[in-house]
């Protein structure tokens, strides 16, 4: 995992939860993760990772995940084992 990649995920479980994530950079961090993508009618995404499957959502309006979805992202990455640094 690149340093990028390193700066996104501790932002992801920083507190309180970041409104400045940009999607792109979340999606480029959870591929280098091992992460599978699966499309989803509608702004959804199913991803897949470590056994472990979830639904998140694009942003709809802007790049920028709110601070809900970076919640569930964080939940997410919590439940298939990968914590702020990556482990």
């Amino acid at each position: 995992m690149s340093h990028k990649h390193d700066k996104i995920l501790a932002a992801v479980f920083h507190d309180p939860p970041s409104g400045n994530i940009h999607w792109r950079e979340v999606e480029s961090m959870l591929k280098s993760l091992g992460a599978e993508f699966h499309d989803v009618p509608g702004a959804r995404l199913r991803v897949v990772m470590n056994g472990r499957e979830g639904v998140l959502h694009r942003p709809h309006h802007s790049s920028v995940l709110t601070r809900q979805d970076v919640k569930r992202l964080r939940q997410f990455l919590h439940d298939a084992g990968i914590g702020a640094f990556g482990g």
